[in-house]
C-alpha cells in the first residue's frame, strides 16, 4: 500500500483575516486605536448584478484588505494586503494601489498570514510621533 501524504493545511486569506482581528480584540487594552481597524470589502465573487451596482458604489480593484486610520511618524494611516500564507499572488491592481497609497503618505504592507499583519501593526503602532 502506498503512502499518501496530505498537503499541509494553509488558513484562506478569510481565516487569516479572523485571526488577525482576534488577535487585535485581545490587544486593543495595549492598543486601543486597534478598535479604528477595519476590511475593506473590495474582494469575493459576486454575481453580475451585485458587482454592477458595488462598482457603481465605488468599490474600485486592488484597494488593500485592511486599514488602521491613525497616524504614526511621517504617515497618514497604515493599509495592510493581506494574503495566505501560501497559494496567493498579488494583482497588477493591488500593487497599483499600494504604490498610489506610498505616495500619498501612506505606510502599506503586503503580509502573509496574520502574524506578518500582527507584527506589521504592532511595529507601526510603537513608532514615534
Amino acid at each position: 500500500m502506498q503512502n499518501k501524504t496530505m498537503a499541509p493545511y494553509v488558513p484562506t486569506e478569510s481565516v487569516e483575516q479572523q485571526c488577525l482581528f482576534r488577535w487585535a480584540a485581545y490587544q486593543s487594552g495595549k492598543y486601543p486605536e486597534l478598535k479604528l481597524l477595519y476590511h475593506v470589502p473590495n474582494g469575493g465573487s459576486r454575481n453580475k448584478a451585485e458587482a454592477g451596482r458595488f462598482k457603481a458604489e465605488g468599490v474600485k480593484a486592488g484597494v488593500p484588505d485592511l486599514c488602521l486610520p491613525v497616524p504614526r511618524g511621517e504617515f497618514h494611516g497604515l493599509y495592510i494586503e493581506l494574503k495566505r500564507l501560501r497559494g496567493s499572488r498579488t494583482s497588477e491592481d493591488q500593487i497599483l494601489w499600494m504604490e498610489e497609497l506610498t505616495k500619498q503618505g501612506y505606510c502599506v504592507a503586503l503580509c502573509k498570514g496574520w502574524e506578518a499583519a500582527a507584527k506589521t501593526i504592532t511595529n507601526y503602532l510603537e513608532m514615534e510621533g
